[in-house]
C-alpha cells in the first residue's frame, strides 16, 4: 500500500480535501499540525484517528488536508468527514466502516442540509414581515 490517495469531503460550503500516504502519523490542517488547534477542534479531528487506532491496533500514515470557504466550524466538519472516509478507503476495513458508523454516522455520510433561501419581499426564508392593522 505505497500508493497515494486523496478524497473529499463537504459541510455547508466548505470542502476538505485529504491526501494520505504512509508515514508516522501526522495529519495537517492547510499545513499546520492539528495540535494547533484549539481544544475542541482538536478533539474532533481527532475522533477518526483514535477509532482507527482501537480498531487496526496503529496509526502509520500521513494524513494532509486542504480546507477551503466555509466558517471555521465547517471547515472543520468537513475536514473530519474527509479523514474518515480516506481511512475507510484506504485501509479497506469493513470492521473500520461498522466502527465509524456507530460512533457517528456524520464521519462517513456527509450531511446535506443548507441554508433555505430567503422568500421574495420577505426578510427572512420562514418569518413574513409584521403588519400593522391600525
Amino acid at each position: 500500500m505505497e500508493h497515494k490517495l486523496t478524497l473529499s469531503g463537504k459541510r455547508k460550503t466548505a470542502v476538505a480535501k485529504a491526501t494520505i500516504v504512509p508515514g508516522n502519523g501526522r495529519i495537517t490542517i492547510n499545513k499546520i499540525p492539528y495540535e494547533n488547534l484549539t481544544f475542541f477542534k482538536k478533539l474532533m479531528i481527532k475522533e477518526p484517528v483514535e477509532i482507527t487506532k482501537k480498531v487496526l491496533g496503529d496509526f502509520k500514515y500521513d494524513i494532509a488536508v486542504n480546507v477551503k470557504s466555509g466558517g471555521q466550524e465547517s471547515q472543520i466538519h468537513a475536514s473530519r468527514l474527509a479523514i474518515a472516509r480516506i481511512l475507510v478507503r484506504y485501509t479497506k476495513s469493513d470492521e473500520l466502516k461498522a466502527a465509524f458508523l456507530r460512533y457517528d454516522k456524520n464521519l462517513l455520510i456527509a450531511d446535506t442540509r443548507r441554508k433555505e433561501p430567503n422568500k421574495p419581499g420577505d426578510s427572512k426564508a420562514r418569518a413574513t414581515r409584521q403588519k400593522s392593522f391600525r
